[in-house]
């Protein structure tokens, strides 16, 4: 019996530990903001992919929660809906640039990569 409680206190722990370490849509947004930049003043198609890789996944996660001025709302509500459809469009032109940069396409793949501002701007307005 002692065994199997200690098994349960042990599960119970690993799992809190991952939910404690696990990306609020803030930290993803801050990961998308910092690779951003690194895209932008990418040198090599290597630095651009591994910054625009970092940024899809940040996407990807961030579109799993719901930003802190949405809390109150359910996760079918309009609002969040908007909130994710938009982290849809930035994942979209994330490809559209990763794809120009696996063609080795590097000021292509940036300037496809400057057009994220716009996408961002408008969604921040509405969700920051």
């Amino acid at each position: 019996m002692g065994k199997t409680i200690m098994a349960l206190i042990a599960a119970a722990l690993l799992s809190a530990s991952s939910l404690a370490m696990a990306a609020t849509v803030a930290d993803n947004m801050d990961t998308i903001a910092e690779n951003y930049g690194k895209v932008l003043k990418a040198d090599s198609t290597d630095v651009i992919k591994k910054g625009l890789q970092a940024m899809r996944v940040a996407a990807q996660d961030a579109q799993k929660g719901i930003p802190t001025k949405l809390k109150n709302k359910a996760e079918d509500s309009p609002e969040v809906k908007e909130f994710r459809h938009g982290l849809d469009l930035l994942i979209g032109q994330i490809d559209g640039a990763l794809a120009l940069a696996d063609q080795g396409k590097l000021d292509e793949a940036k300037k496809a990569a400057q057009d994220f501002k716009p996408t961002r701007d408008t969604y921040h307005k509405k969700f920051r």
